[in-house]
């Protein structure tokens, strides 16, 4: 008896979000008007709008990374805002501040470019340490304190950082403990060929690709809820810890030859992310269940921050993505 109504919960909940996810379509046809090509970046865009996480996107100048935040801040009837990363950046610049009006005799709120849906944290990796803490507390706790009052941020919040993996000169590079803050991190490669000559011909047409707003901000909120009730079997949690354990105890999965290689292992929310975004992406391909393959399409943008490397393991040449190939390799698919 008991199967059989856990059965007919699945069978709601996938019927529920069949019809509740058709909006995904309509939101990824109306981001491919302006971003031609990069199918990988947009399916982890919105896995982290889903998923109410952030996302520090890492590639080269040039590949549509600003482009593609402020296409999704326009599909979506949210609002957008930059901010640009420099060495000479203030916290205040992030957050807000207080400011003195003489003519009141008072302090009045200037509230910061935080306060939006979407915010672009553009070089994150350019201001000091003071700025990214100011931007990472906003994150995490979703408020920001200027003077004694404190400030709900809006929702759906979402921080997009971006930062360039070639220049190192004047950048201060995240701490790892800050690199966990964002649920994903995706490496944004170049466009095939044929991609590249669409890119060339669409720069020369003017007004031809403008995007719409075809999805509300209350839409948004319901799937964030939904993706939640999204059904996830113990056998799949089981999968996910075993990923999540063979990157802290690599030598209780047969994989001693790790352990010189792997500094740390991924942390408790790397499990929580793990398992969030196998919901997102079953959410996005329009099932009511997660299924081992999405979890193992979301693990290198869930993990590949979160694993530390030795001094011996960049000197093989070594990634933390050659590490989760072989830990995904060993770990036995439920």
């Amino acid at each position: 008896m008991e199967v059989n109504q856990a059965n007919l919960d699945i069978a709601s909940i996938n019927e529920k979000i069949q019809n509740e996810s058709a909006f995904i379509d309509v939101l990824t046809f109306e981001m491919n008007k302006a971003i031609v090509g990069q199918k990988h970046m947009i399916e982890r865009l919105l896995i982290g709008l889903l998923g109410q996480g952030h996302i520090l996107l890492e590639g080269m100048p040039g590949l549509a990374k600003t482009l593609a935040i402020n296409t999704l801040s326009k599909v979506v009837h949210g609002s957008f805002s930059r901010i640009q990363f420099t060495p000479d950046l203030l916290p205040a610049d992030v957050v807000g501040t207080l400011v003195y009006n003489p003519k009141d005799a008072a302090f009045s709120v200037k509230k910061g470019p935080v306060f939006a849906n979407f915010v672009l944290a553009d070089e994150i990796n350019r201001a000091p340490a003071k700025v990214q803490s100011a931007l990472l507390e906003a994150m995490q706790e979703k408020q920001v304190t200027i003077g004694e009052t404190t400030y709900k941020l809006d929702t759906p919040f979402l921080v997009l950082a971006t930062q360039n993996p070639v220049e190192q000169e004047g950048t201060y590079p995240l701490p790892e403990a800050q690199m966990d803050r964002f649920m994903l991190k995706t490496v944004v490669d170049y466009p095939k060929m044929e991609d590249e000559q669409a890119i060339i011909r669409q720069s020369f047409q003017s007004g031809l690709n403008t995007v719409n707003a075809v999805v509300s901000l209350e839409q948004i909120k319901r799937a964030q809820e939904l993706v939640r009730q999204v059904y996830m079997d113990e056998k799949i949690e089981k999968y996910i810890l075993d990923i999540i354990f063979a990157t802290r105890f690599p030598e209780k999965y047969r994989l001693e030859n790790l352990k010189p290689l792997i500094n740390y292992g991924a942390s408790p929310r790397g499990s929580i992310n793990l398992a969030l975004a196998a919901k997102c992406y079953a959410f996005i391909k329009r099932r009511g269940y997660v299924i081992p393959e999405d979890v193992r399409a979301v693990v290198y943008d869930v993990l590949r921050h979160r694993i530390g490397i030795t001094y011996e393991a960049e000197a093989e040449n070594i990634t933390a993505e050659d590490i989760i190939t072989k830990v995904l390799n060993q770990v036995q698919v439920p």
